[in-house]
């Protein structure tokens, strides 16, 4: 698997520049090996929930995973607050970079990520195929 190693900086919106990524480098399937970082801004989805929340403050990246495709992307991320208080959602944009969001992805080749309506889950799932 080859890697990409992107940082960002203070302001960067998390999301649009992951999927800014994809579409630059034309990526076809890949997803997030580690991303280590701060935000300001954390923009949420709970699971089984059509809101999202938007919470203000520092809070350090914990965690941040997905799959990401020029075809469309889906991640996940855990954030920690000041007193170490720890929640997990979808990653909406709106996620600001805080101090830095220091972020790998993979690179898996011979396949493409597609986003196909899911007749079950109602939502565009992953769709894999052959590239």
């Amino acid at each position: 698997m080859k890697t990409i190693t992107m940082r960002l900086k203070p302001g960067q919106d998390l999301l649009l520049e992951m999927d800014r990524l994809a579409r630059e480098r034309k990526l076809e399937a890949a997803c997030v090996v580690t991303c280590v970082g701060s935000l300001t801004t954390a923009v949420l989805r709970y699971a089984n929930q059509s809101h999202t929340d938007m919470l203000t403050g520092h809070f350090e990246i914990v965690s941040l995973t997905g799959t990401l495709s020029i075809h469309g992307s889906h991640y996940h991320i855990s954030i920690s607050d000041e007193t170490g208080k720890t929640i997990g959602a979808h990653l909406m944009e709106g996620c600001r970079v805080y101090t830095t969001a220091e972020i790998v992805i993979g690179v898996i080749e011979g396949v493409s990520y597609l986003r196909t309506m899911c007749e079950e889950s109602g939502y565009p799932e992953l769709d894999i195929r052959p590239s």
